[in-house]
């Protein structure tokens, strides 16, 4: 009897797992069922727990930890798994600093402007979803999530200067940080433009719209943002801002993308959406490496050189993220979206196949590997592959519920059925659905309980 408990529930906890190579990218249970596991993989390295504050593993920077408490938020959100969300609040709540603004001063050495950003983020994303603050976390006098995101903006735009340049954000806060002090960032000065505009939408205050304008105008103004809608990596105030670091990363894109849906949906001004759209069409740069790799996400920057950077390899979920999120709150833009991020996701998952080497604390059989387009694990494995893999796949289900909102199923009629043809006589259950495997397993060694039973 014992023997048949242990594999009743041995076969259930394993009907229960889907390899992320078998991801079916319009099936929400599938999605959801590969999202766990996934989801799994990149919190293998966060050591917090509910009570605990946890860290990720050298060289992963602190900013980091902040964005992957950004994925998990929107992975329980899309799956309804609440099995992290006690850590996520946990984490978030002990980084919010003295003045609840996300300056910490622990973190000084290694917090520039787009680092706070990212911490940022994932406040506005807990207001957003309506993120349970626990109330052991939340003594009298703790701010919302929105009043801790609006803590952040107010500390962050006090830093616009204009010494040089006629305005911008540096990428750098502290003096101590000197090499950043002069170089302002597209990550910065995107990252507040979001932050603006996304509290435009929860507050409907027009001094974030202005705030996002203004920040809009300059990136434009001093070459950041081509014509082409291009988004390049920053520009030095020692040269007065008159020569662009052509780097260009995927997030960049992102970040600039999801902010000016954002102010479409907010101001209802066309030129928002001439500019979400314009950016849409800028990031085919980040996919298609290869003539049969179309719709395949990539850094580009650094992928096909072997050049990225532990934080670079992130980079691509952020993408993703910010994609979905801009599909969201600007549905026009979902069919093409949807057309990057459901070839992407499967190949993410045949990618997230590899086993946990190099000291990867990821289940073995479903690591994550970095390049989606060689059509497997390639070895290279990290916090950043997993994070790029499960907001790629979880983002499915936030997309296919925008496209099910814009093409709703027709109403349901009274009209019954007619019998099946299929179903004949000779063919006997030729007519039946097929039947769910985990269902099949689990009757059989149901009968095999009661047979040990007897």
């Amino acid at each position: 009897m014992l023997f048949n408990v242990a594999l009743l529930a041995a076969v259930v906890a394993a009907a229960d797992t889907i390899m992320p190579a078998d991801l079916v990218v319009d099936d929400t249970a599938n999605i959801v069922a590969v999202a766990k596991t996934l989801a799994s993989g990149a919190m293998s390295y966060y050591n917090g727990t509910a009570n605990y504050s946890g860290t990720l593993p050298a060289p992963y920077y602190w900013w980091e930890s902040g964005a992957l408490l950004g994925a998990m938020l929107d992975y329980s959100y899309y799956t309804n798994d609440t099995t992290y969300d006690e850590i996520i609040a946990t984490g978030i709540m002990d980084n919010v600093g003295p003045d609840n603004d996300f300056i910490v001063p622990a973190q000084e050495l290694d917090e520039g402007n787009d680092d706070q950003a990212f911490w940022v983020f994932t406040a506005l994303t807990a207001a957003e979803h309506n993120f349970t603050q626990p109330a052991a976390l939340t003594p009298a006098g703790v701010p919302t999530w929105l009043d801790i995101s609006i803590n952040a903006w107010n500390n962050m735009v006090a830093r616009w200067n204009t010494t040089m340049c006629s305005g911008g954000f540096t990428w750098q806060i502290y003096a101590n940080n000197f090499n950043g002090l002069d170089y302002k960032n597209s990550a910065s000065n995107g990252g507040i433009f979001l932050i603006s505009a996304r509290l435009a939408l929860l507050t409907g205050n027009k001094t974030y719209v202005d705030w996002a304008t203004k920040i809009w105008d300059w990136t434009d103004a001093v070459g950041i943002i081509d014509s082409h809608y291009n988004v390049f990596d920053g520009t030095d105030s020692a040269t007065n801002c008159t020569q662009i670091n052509p780097l260009s990363f995927s997030y960049q894109n992102g970040i600039f993308l999801y902010g000016a849906a954002a102010m479409a949906k907010q101001t209802g001004d066309a030129v928002w959406k001439t500019r979400a759209e314009g950016l849409l069409g800028a990031a085919a740069l980040f996919f298609s490496p290869e003539k049969n790799a179309t719709n395949i996400m990539w850094e580009h920057a650094c992928e096909g050189v072997g050049t990225c950077t532990k934080d670079m390899k992130a980079f691509k979920g952020f993408l993703s993220r910010f994609m979905y999120s801009a599909a969201k709150v600007m549905p026009s833009l979902a069919p093409n979206i949807t057309a990057y991020m459901q070839t992407s996701a499967k190949a993410a998952g045949k990618a997230c196949s590899g086993p946990n080497i190099d000291g990867a604390p990821s289940a073995n059989g479903t690591t994550c590997g970095q390049k989606w387009y060689v059509g497997g694990f390639d070895g290279s494995v990290g916090l950043g592959q997993e994070m790029c893999a499960l907001e790629t796949v979880h983002g499915l289900i936030a997309l296919n519920d925008v496209l099910a909102a814009a093409n709703p199923p027709p109403a349901a009629t009274t009209t019954t059925a007619a019998p099946s043809p299929s179903a004949s006589k000779k063919s006997g259950a030729a007519g039946l659905a097929p039947l769910d495997l985990r269902w099949t397993i689990l009757s059989i060694v149901c009968a095999l309980f009661v047979w040990g039973m007897a």
